[in-house]
């Protein structure tokens, strides 16, 4: 905890999602505030979140436009060069008006270990928040290691040596950090993106979500290419013609740069009647989506990227007690356990027929919700993380001179 003298200043840069709608984020800034530090957030603005600066919750929140949603190589090029101009930027104008000790930089992109290093030589510390592993995320998007996968290698590397020290959303990000970054393991803190159930709130289910089907199936995340939205609507239609479940409808949460193209496709499969997009939407859409739904799915395509990586919906899943199914992949498991069944990686078939399994099985559905529920109150809240994250802070300053 922050001593009762001068306050810890902290400076968090976020470049993919606006505070305070990326949840990790803004977690981590609430509980450093309430835990007696000064808290600035540096991050683009979306979509209900375009004041340039607010104070919400004793945290100052300084936001910037970016010119596009990045898809090809240029497109990500012109973007995070944009973000780095407006991170730099208003870093100084945070300086000058609340200052900071430490910069915390969260990923993607791997460029902002250049403010944090920047500022290293005026005596701040960098700490670097490994949210995705971006040399895979290159290869999940792109298909390919060439130049640009080598350069992704070369700019988390110095990511990695330019902090003081690094957070792990799990011990795959961990393994990583020392392998591949260098890192000493001392330096290594894993914090993962634990739920808040505070938030994430059991609800009365709103029957008129299914549009007039018996069963609803649920998903919330990113309508983008790894995400494998692509492979669920596959399902759907497999599950809805193949299989004659003329009972089930599908509600998807979530925006991205896929979204009108997944819908084209839910038309092109003959399933559209079958399928909600909402889009991005607020906290009420999802509660009333996932609290409705009778079984979670989670889609993610089987890669490198995917299967190290600790996706928030399972979570989020778990603590309303649903059951899940997603395809077999290392951290998916490790999450969810005995609260999923897991499918053949990629294999779209093989999720249908685990998904229409749950919903003729209303006792299994219930067990299985019950155990995930149970695994977040005892094991994966947001509260069993906090400490983890002041213990990483308590060792910056420990070693600031």
């Amino acid at each position: 905890m922050a001593s009762a003298g001068k306050p810890r200043r902290v400076l968090i840069l976020v470049e993919n999602l606006p505070s305070p709608f990326d949840r990790r984020v803004w977690q981590e800034a609430t509980t450093l505030h309430a835990n007696g530090y000064q808290v600035s957030i540096i991050c683009p603005t979306g979509k209900g979140y375009e004041k340039r600066y607010e104070e919400i919750d004793g945290i100052h929140i300084y936001r910037y436009a970016l010119p596009l949603e990045a898809e090809g190589a240029k497109g990500y090029a012109i973007e995070y060069s944009m973000a780095l101009f407006h991170s730099f930027r208003l870093a100084f104008k945070v300086l000058f008006k609340h200052g900071f000790d430490v910069i915390h930089a969260c990923n993607p992109p791997d460029l902002l270990f250049l403010v944090g290093g920047f500022f290293k030589l005026f005596g701040k510390r960098f700490v670097f928040d490994h949210h995705d592993i971006n040399p895979e995320l290159y290869e999940a998007k792109f298909n390919r290691r060439d130049f640009f996968y080598k350069l992704m290698i070369v700019l988390e590397r110095w990511s990695f040596k330019t902090s003081d020290v690094s957070i792990a959303t799990n011990e795959s990000y961990k393994k990583i950090a020392i392998e591949r970054g260098g890192m000493d393991p001392a330096k290594v803190y894993v914090v993962r993106s634990g739920p808040k159930l505070d938030r994430l709130r059991i609800v009365p289910p709103k029957p008129e979500l299914k549009c007039g089907k018996q069963y609803l199936v649920g998903y919330v995340g990113v309508m983008g290419a790894q995400e494998g939205i692509d492979l669920l609507l596959q399902c759907a239609r497999h599950l809805i013609h193949d299989m004659g479940r003329k009972d089930v409808h599908f509600g998807l949460v979530g925006g991205g740069t896929s979204l009108e193209q997944m819908k084209q496709m839910a038309k092109d499969l003959g399933i559209a009647d079958h399928v909600t997009f909402t889009g991005r939407a607020p906290d009420e859409v999802l509660l009333d989506m996932l609290n409705t739904a009778d079984v979670c799915v989670n889609p993610d395509v089987a890669n490198e990227m995917n299967d190290k990586s600790t996706m928030n919906k399972i979570m989020e899943y778990m603590a309303l007690a649903k059951p899940i199914v997603q395809f077999d992949l290392t951290e998916g498991k490790v999450s969810a356990q005995q609260a999923s069944l897991y499918a053949k990686r990629n294999d779209p078939v093989d999720m249908a027929q685990k998904i229409a399994e749950l919903l003729d099985d209303a006792p299994r559905r219930k067990q299985m919700g019950d155990f995930g529920r149970n695994r977040v109150e005892h094991e994966l809240e947001w509260k069993y993380e906090a400490p983890k994250l002041l213990a990483a802070y308590d060792a910056v300053f420990a070693n600031k001179g």
